[in-house]
């Protein structure tokens, strides 16, 4: 079998932050912490970079509203032109309901199918649920768990780091 990597256990959140910015300055990249609870400044520690969620989601909503604008332009001035009251063709603010019901849909619609991709989700199966004590994570422990395909990963001198930034258990995650 191969190794997912290795999983260390921590004592406090404290503990847990400290280590998690010990590995980004050790050039590790593809690690997560895993605790019962965000810790603020956790981001910040582990030097990840600001979310893309915010662009699709913004994308969808410009989506939604060029959709609605444009579908209500072609409908009332160029295919089906109808003189209702004395309105004109274009008449934008009778285009507004549309285009903001099509701008919030869409930008729904962008958070959370642009969260299901970049949590690369639906999981069903995980190396670290192999772990009898991974389980506890959402009760009360830490956990920071490091991926075999991190470019800096060794075992050995991994295991050694972590035992030195204070784990109380480590052990290494078999794929299944």
């Amino acid at each position: 079998m191969a190794s997912y990597g290795v999983l260390a256990e921590f004592d406090s959140p404290t503990s847990l932050m400290r280590a998690a910015g010990k590995l980004a300055k050790e050039g590790y990249k593809k690690f997560d912490a895993h605790s019962p609870f965000p810790i603020h400044g956790m981001d910040d520690a582990m030097q990840l970079p600001q979310s893309k969620l915010g662009w699709i989601v913004l994308g969808g909503g410009l989506t939604g509203f060029a959709s609605a604008l444009g579908l209500q332009t072609w409908v009332h001035v160029i295919e089906y032109p109808l003189v209702i009251g004395g309105k004109p063709f274009f008449s934008l603010p009778a285009f507004v309901p549309v285009m903001f019901e099509l701008t919030v849909l869409l930008s729904a619609f962008g958070a959370v199918f642009g969260m299901l991709g970049l949590n690369r989700m639906p999981t069903l199966n995980h190396a670290l649920h192999n772990s009898d004590k991974f389980g506890q994570f959402s009760n009360d422990k830490f956990f920071i768990s490091v991926e075999a395909t991190d470019p800096k990963y060794d075992a050995a001198r991994t295991k050694d780091l972590l035992g030195q930034l204070g784990a109380k258990t480590i052990e290494v995650l078999e794929e299944s």
